[in-house]
């Protein structure tokens, strides 16, 4: 093994808490690819390549996180920034023409999974990797992986916006800060009295959280494997205006309403009425960080109680008071808090949450470069973090997709079919009969529910 770049200059910062946490699941699971962030692009059109690959190496001149790279100084991480002009990202191509097109699409896709599984070295760097794939004197791929740890999916919206610009020839304003600013100014900030009023509150909501105990298909084995599932559901625009209309007059937002419906599906999965889940914010509040590339993105965690049998408009009334608590207190960082709480370690699951989440609403540009129709591809070989994460996502004629992340290590598709469904059907119910008791309303078919509980129960003795 070759050693580690040297570099005559580098500059050098604590890491972001965000940051950190990840650095220690590094180090404990050296290779680790389930923090990567992959974005495959087909690209149709007269590409130049010169002006990309100058325009990807613009971005990691303008963005320090992508000049960096992690090692330990006094028994602690630290982040190493090699200076503007160091670190120059190379663009590789792989021409595929010669394919028939049956074979070629097998290839895109089996080299989209290869990058977005292949593991970074935190310590050698660079934590970001481009290859082109030529398809066709018109048509050609663009892979592009980030770690996590320099990275989230705000990020990849800034990167391929500034890809934009720069291969178009537009300008780009100078960056007021850059990532390790904020790395340094967030440890400064949360000190003293900041500090102690978030973990007042954290404390309080989730003094004797218990772990959410889905049914599992599968035994749970003693470290996560992170061999993901996906099942992709849809709810119609008639049924997702009918439930914009409920959350407008409930006061809440249509997050808070898909979220209730969620929380009462593992409720009843689960056989629990204290149900907690994970759910992710940007966390840059601040106007000087939306153009950055970086970690930034905080986990909370959303504490509702399902008991005294709520009808749905009650319980959405819990879960819009426990969503705005947590959002006015969404500094702390997840990994500060875990620090905080010391759930009881196991190895097996995600700490304090093992289900997740979200409305995506993170802004992402119009796929669009000049001379060239763009398009997003699904890159296979996804990793799971959690036992379950949900992200729906707004569609453009006014409907919703559901896209259900599952640890198929634990589960079977067809119960996390099921339990999408389960969460439909739901939403259908309370759209019509929102003051209705929510254990009133059926997640199945009759019988249905009970056959599948029943099988639930059959190998986790």
């Amino acid at each position: 093994m070759s050693a580690a770049p040297a570099y005559e200059e580098a500059y050098v910062f604590p890491l972001s808490y965000a940051q950190e946490r990840l650095w220690f699941v590094e180090q404990l699971t050296p290779g680790l690819a389930a923090y990567n962030v992959p974005l495959a692009v087909r690209l149709l059109g007269r590409l130049d390549r010169p002006a990309l690959s100058a325009a990807l190496r613009a971005v990691v001149s303008r963005h320090e996180a992508l000049r960096t790279r992690f090692r330990t100084e006094d028994g602690r991480p630290v982040q190493v920034i090699a200076p503007d002009g160091d670190t120059g990202l190379p663009l590789p191509a792989i021409d595929l023409r010669s394919l028939p097109e049956t074979a070629r699409e097998r290839e895109v896709a089996r080299l989209a999974a290869a990058e977005a599984t292949a593991a970074f070295d935190l310590a050698r760097g660079p934590l970001l990797r481009a290859r082109l794939l030529w398809l066709g004197a018109a048509e050609h791929a663009l892979l592009l992986t980030l770690h996590h740890i320099v990275s989230d999916r705000w990020s990849m919206g800034v990167l391929l916006g500034e890809l934009a610009d720069l291969y178009a020839g537009r300008p780009l304003a100078e960056l007021p800060i850059q990532y390790a600013d904020y790395a340094v100014w967030q440890r400064e900030h949360l000190a003293g009295g900041v500090l102690e009023s978030q973990l007042a509150y954290w404390r309080e909501r989730l003094a004797g959280l218990p772990a959410l105990d889905l049914p599992l298909d599968r035994r749970r084995p003693a470290r996560p494997g992170h061999r993901a599932g996906e099942v992709v559901t849809a709810i119609s625009g008639e049924l997702a205006a009918a439930l914009r209309r409920l959350s407008l007059d409930a006061g809440a937002t249509l997050f808070m309403t898909l979220l209730a419906a969620f929380l009462v599906v593992l409720s009843r999965f689960a056989g629990e009425e204290d149900v907690a889940v994970g759910t992710a914010v940007a966390n840059r509040g601040r106007r000087e960080l939306e153009g950055l590339i970086g970690f930034f993105v905080n986990t909370l965690v959303l504490r509702v109680s399902l008991a005294g049998e709520p009808s749905f408009q009650e319980l959405l009334a819990r879960v819009r008071e426990a969503t705005l608590g947590a959002y006015a207190h969404q500094e702390l960082p997840f990994e500060r808090l875990v620090e905080e709480l010391r759930p009881s370690r196991d190895a097996s699951r995600a700490p304090l949450v093992q289900v997740t989440f979200l409305l995506q609403n993170t802004p992402f540009p119009d796929l669009q470069l000049p001379g060239l129709t763009l398009a997003e591809l699904p890159v296979e070989g996804a990793s799971a973090k959690f036992d379950l994460s949900v992200a729906m996502t707004e569609e453009a004629g006014g409907g919703l997709q559901g896209v259900w992340s599952y640890d198929a290590e634990i589960f079977a598709a067809e119960t996390l079919a099921r339990m999408a469904e389960s969460h439909r059907r739901l939403l259908t119910a309370v759209a019509a009969a929102p003051q209705a008791p929510v254990f009133d309303h059926p997640l199945a078919e009759d019988g249905e529910m009970a056959r599948l509980l029943s099988e639930f129960t059959r190998c986790l003795a």
